[in-house]
C-alpha cells in the first residue's frame, strides 16, 4: 500500500454484497483503505456466481466491484463467527453493510454495543427503503426501485414504454452516496475522536437522481414525460441522425445555438422568435428538431465532428461498449487496466476513476478468491493460533 494514499491505514470491514455495498467498499480500497470482506463460506457473495461470462472461474460481475479488496470466510449465524466479527470491528475504522434492517442488531451489533466496544467505527447500512416509514426494512432491487422512484417512467421514447438504464444506476449511485457519508463521517471522527451511523437508502437514492425533473414537477404542478434522448429544460438537446449514424448534439446556451444555426447554414434561426431563447425552443421543441435533424442529414457523422468541435458546439458519437473501452480518451486516462488473479490469469477491467493529480488510484490486489485471506488476516492480524483456526474450519465458521 502507498504510504501517501489518502486512506492509508484506515481499516474497512465490508459485510456488503452485490453491488451498491461492494462497490463502495471498493472505492475506499481504491483510496487506500485495507478492506477486508467477509463473505459466507462455501458460496461467498451472491455474484461470484452471476454469469457468464466467467475468468478462472470467477464471474466477470464480481471481478468488477472487488478489486482492492481481501476475503475472508465467516458464518455469521454462528456464535463463533459472531466472536471473529466482534474483535475485527473492534479494530476497524469502518463498518458497511447491507444486510437486512435489524440482522446486525439480533446478532448483538446494536448501537450499545458499538457505543461500549468500538466508539470511534464508522458504520454505514445500505438498505432499501431505510429504517423509517411504511416500507421500512423491505428488501431492495434496483430495477424495482428504478420503476418505483419515477426512473423509468422519465426514460424512453415518448410513444413508448417505460425503460429502465442498462446498468443497475440506483445501486451505483447508493454506493457512491455511501462512500461519501463514510468519508464524511470519518472527517468527523478526526475533529470529536468519535464514529457515527450513516444510513443509505436506495429508494432515496433514486428519488434524489429525478434532480431536475423532481423539481420541474415540484414548481410546475405537470407530470414529467418521456423525451426519448431529449432534454426536458434544453432545446436542442438530443440524438440526430446524420448520413451515416448518429451524434448526439447538446446545445446547452442562446450563444450555442447561435452558432449552430450559422454552422447549419441558417443563422435567421438565432433571430427567429420562436428559436432566439432556450425558453422558446422548448415551447416549439418539435420545430426546432426538425430543422436540426433536416440540415444534419446531409453529411456524415465524421464530417459534422469536425465542423462542430471547430465551432464549439458540444456533441459525439453514440459508441458501443467495445469502442468507448477502446477509445484512445480511455486509453490515455487508463481505465482499462491488466489485472494478475490467482485463478484468471491476466484479466482485463475497469480502472479506478479516482484521481490525485493525473494518477488513477492503483490496483493494489486483484478481486479476491473467496476466504483466500482468512488465514491470514486470522492469524497474522487477530493473533489466532493455528490449531483454533482449524477447529473453525473443521465447524464450517470459516
Amino acid at each position: 500500500m502507498a504510504d501517501d494514499a489518502p486512506l492509508n491505514g484506515i481499516r474497512v470491514i465490508d459485510l456488503s454484497r452485490i453491488l451498491a455495498g461492494p462497490l463502495s467498499a471498493m472505492l475506499l480500497g481504491d483510496l487506500g483503505a485495507d478492506v477486508v470482506k467477509v463473505e459466507q463460506p462455501g458460496k461467498g457473495d451472491d455474484t461470484r456466481g452471476w454469469g457468464p461470462p466467467f475468468a478462472g472461474g470467477e464471474s466477470a460481475y464480481f471481478l468488477g466491484v472487488n478489486r482492492n479488496k481481501r476475503s475472508i470466510t465467516l458464518d455469521l449465524r454462528s456464535e463463533d463467527g459472531r466472536a471473529v466479527l466482534r474483535r475485527l470491528i473492534v479494530g476497524a475504522d469502518v463498518v458497511l453493510d447491507n444486510y437486512k434492517l435489524g440482522t446486525l442488531e439480533r446478532w448483538g451489533f446494536d448501537d450499545a454495543w458499538f457505543e461500549e466496544h468500538a466508539p470511534r467505527v464508522v458504520r454505514c447500512s445500505i438498505g432499501g427503503y431505510g429504517s423509517t416509514g411504511p416500507q421500512a426494512g423491505r428488501s431492495g432491487y434496483d430495477f424495482i426501485l428504478q420503476a418505483e422512484t419515477g426512473l423509468m417512467s422519465i426514460t424512453g421514447k415518448a410513444d413508448g414504454d417505460p425503460t429502465k438504464l442498462g446498468v443497475a444506476i440506483v445501486d451505483i449511485c447508493s454506493g457512491l452516496l455511501s462512500t461519501i457519508s463514510i468519508l464524511s463521517a470519518l472527517t468527523g471522527r478526526a475533529v470529536t475522536g468519535r464514529g457515527r451511523r450513516a444510513e443509505v437508502a436506495l429508494y432515496d437514492t433514486g428519488l434524489m437522481m429525478l434532480a431536475n425533473v423532481a423539481s420541474n414537477h415540484l414548481v410546475s404542478g405537470e407530470a414529467a414525460g418521456r423525451y426519448g434522448n431529449g432534454h426536458p429544460n434544453i432545446v436542442p438537446y438530443r440524438t440526430f441522425r446524420t448520413a451515416d449514424g448518429d451524434l448526439a448534439v447538446t446545445v446547452g446556451n442562446d450563444a450555442q445555438f447561435a452558432k449552430l444555426a450559422k454552422l447549419l447554414d441558417h443563422p435567421e434561426w438565432a433571430e427567429d422568435p420562436r428559436f432566439a431563447r432556450n425558453r422558446d425552443r422548448v415551447e416549439h421543441r418539435d420545430v426546432v428538431d426538425g430543422l436540426v435533424q433536416e440540415a444534419l442529414s446531409a453529411r456524415s457523422r465524421g464530417d459534422w465532428m469536425v465542423l462542430f468541435e471547430a465551432a464549439g458546439i458540444p456533441a459525439g458519437p453514440i459508441n458501443t461498449v467495445p469502442e468507448a473501452l477502446s477509445a484512445p480518451q480511455t486509453v490515455a486516462r487508463e481505465m482499462v487496466v491488466a489485472v494478475e488473479h490467482a485463478a484468471a490469469g491476466t484479466v482485463r477491467l475497469l480502472g479506478s476513476p479516482l484521481r490525485f493529480g493525473s494518477a488513477p488510484c492503483p490496483v493494489r490486489r486483484p478481486p479476491p478468491q473467496l476466504g483466500e485471506h482468512t488465514e491470514e488476516v486470522l492469524v497474522g492480524e487477530l493473533g489466532m493460533n493455528l490449531q483454533d483456526v482449524e477447529r473453525l474450519r473443521r465447524d464450517g465458521v470459516i
